[in-house]
């Protein structure tokens, strides 16, 4: 039935097709966003509320049980179906968008959508958001197969679905469209613009029919604020900017340190996260009553936001969200970022403002706009997304008088991430997994592209394999999806390892029978490695300098580049 829809789909003019699509990739991007946030809350509400009113005898055995059962359970779901859906998603949805055609597998969907409800609602210190945006891109991706979308077009439903997700998790859809074109398709011209603009309406309009129009947290109105309260802008920023990019250093540095460690099973490491939480969010329950160390904690950011939270209590929630989220992120959770730092965010204006306050003669309003000011900053100081922690906070109050303070405060947290980060997190984590995203600049001509060299579309990152010991190619098989790898011997290159092979031999005890390995030069132009390419094993060649391995060069990489010149070309 779906086969003979597609047929009679396609056969609509191609015009009125595309836009058809992008509001069947919006509705069902917005839905399964909007299922994902009902589910977790109703985990949630369901657990950890519910329980916090019964007696502490009561509600702490209950909530460790909670957090371990929901820590193993997500754990093991991405350790054994499926590792691709831990994390936020959207590096994860990034890199298929580039590399990959926006083609996003029905299974990394799913396992995303139950981890993500287990780790999130189950009070891990982690976000919807990511998630959403990978989820509500994945769906879309898949509708487009459904509908007979070939694979290699697929981008345009990937960053419709995402904005979609976007807008419906966080209810802002100026900044949804942002996003997806600061982060994803990193460009605010590109074409797509139009998809991800309906797109991001249609999933406003599904969270508006099915949960209200309300932002996902409350934001008081700042009217009063003086002059010296804009004096403190910078220093907040600063601060709160800071506190972000400590967060992405320590969780990227744990990550790395997770992913080598094999005391656990990689399966189990989300459960030591779960534990940390458990561990500071007892501690600040049992001395304030209140939940905001758990999962997305939106009840107590926007109670510092209105100023119902002591000053010390603000301070204790910024350490322990902080070292709770990381090690939520560091030791494999499922779950966003957005949320976290929002509320780290939040946590340190509200803290610099409270430090200040005597000193600067702030009023109530001062205050507010300060921990305001550092939502922005710490947000934008770790995902680079200017104009979308600008737009992400102005939806939510709907107050022209913050924006001069928030361009203040996206210039400082910009100039302190670039100078201190090489990068936003979510391209560390790529590159933490050995994932190069390759940007091409269209040639006139079909002469000029053959005639370009090989480091146009070669991966300068591949994971090679020095050391086939069982146990070794063990690791490398769990923590890749490469389906062939470079080996070398002392340094140098002896020949590629296909996947199967490498399974095999761990399964017999044997070392494993190696290809030989197709050369290639950096003097080569892609002409020559698209022949080279045909003829070699697996469509797999080595770029090599010396005797070692400098970089990769796929039929798959030289395909995925010809179709995006040839997607540029026709808009």
């Amino acid at each position: 039935m779906v086969s003979a829809f597609a047929r009679q789909f396609q056969r609509l003019p191609e015009s009125s097709r595309s836009i058809l699509l992008t509001g069947i990739y919006g509705l069902a991007g917005g839905l399964a966003a909007v299922a994902f946030e009902l589910g977790i809350n109703w985990i949630y509400l369901s657990t950890f509320v519910a329980l916090s009113h019964r007696a502490l005898v009561v509600f702490l055995p209950s909530t460790l049980a909670l957090i371990v059962l929901c820590s193993l359970g997500g754990g093991f779901l991405m350790g054994r179906v499926d590792p691709s859906a831990a994390g936020s998603g959207i590096p994860q949805l990034k890199f298929a968008f580039w590399q990959d055609f926006g083609f996003v597998r029905l299974k990394t969907v799913v396992v995303k959508f139950v981890a993500g409800l287990l780790h999130v609602g189950g009070g891990m210190s982690l976000g919807r958001e990511g998630p959403s945006i990978h989820i509500a891109g994945g769906v879309a991706s898949q509708l487009s197969s459904a509908l007979g979308v070939p694979k290699q077009r697929r981008r345009r439903p990937a960053a419709a679905g995402a904005a979609a997700g976007l807008a419906a998790a966080f209810n802002t859809p100026l900044a949804a469209i942002t996003f997806v074109l600061e982060e994803i398709v990193q460009d605010l011209n590109s074409p797509l613009i139009g998809s991800v603009i309906l797109a991001s309406v249609l999933g406003a309009f599904t969270v508006h029919a099915i949960i209200g129009s309300n932002p996902a947290f409350v934001l008081p109105q700042v009217e009063g604020a003086t002059w010296r309260a804009y004096l403190g802008v910078p220093l907040a920023s600063a601060f709160a900017s800071l506190v972000g990019i400590g967060f992405q250093r320590a969780t990227l540095g744990l990550r790395a340190f997770s992913r080598s460690w094999k005391t656990l099973p990689g399966w189990m490491h989300p459960l030591l996260g779960g534990l940390t939480v458990w561990s500071l969010g007892i501690l600040v329950f049992v001395w304030s009553g209140r939940l905001g160390v758990f999962g997305l904690g939106y009840d107590d950011l926007s109670a510092i936001l209105q100023g119902r939270i002591p000053w010390l209590l603000i301070v204790a929630f910024l350490f322990a969200k902080w070292i709770s989220t990381v090690a939520c992120y560091g030791w494999g959770g499922c779950g966003g970022i957005f949320a976290p730092l929002l509320f780290l965010g939040a946590a340190a204006g509200a803290t610099l403002s409270g430090a200040l306050g005597h000193i600067l003669a702030l009023t109530r309003d001062g205050q507010t706009l300060l921990a305001i000011i550092g939502m922005s900053a710490c947000l934008n100081a770790v995902v680079r997304a200017p104009f979308t922690s600008i737009l992400i906070v102005f939806e939510m109050t709907h107050q022209f008088t913050l924006v001069p303070a928030l361009m203040l405060g996206a210039l400082v947290s910009e100039t302190l991430s670039r100078r201190l980060t090489k990068e936003n997190f979510y391209d560390a984590v790529l590159a933490q997994d050995g994932n190069v995203l390759v940007h091409i600049i269209p040639p006139r001509d079909l002469r000029s592209w053959q005639a370009y060299p090989v480091s146009a579309i070669a991966n300068f990152r591949p994971v090679v394999i020095d050391n086939l010991a069982p146990e070794n190619m063990r690791t490398v098989l769990e923590q890749n999806q490469f389906k062939r790898f470079p080996v070398t011997e002392n340094e140098s290159l002896i020949g590629c390892l296909e996947r199967k092979e490498a399974e095999r031999a761990i399964a017999e005890m044997r070392r494993p029978v190696l290809e030989k390995a197709a050369i290639c030069r950096r003097s080569f132009t892609i002409g020559e490695v698209a022949r080279l390419l045909l003829e070699a094993p697996g469509g797999f060649a080595v770029l090599e300098a010396g005797d070692k391995p400098a970089g990769i060069v796929t039929l798959h990489d030289l395909l995925r580049a010809q179709e995006t010149l040839a997607s540029r070309s026709t808009h």
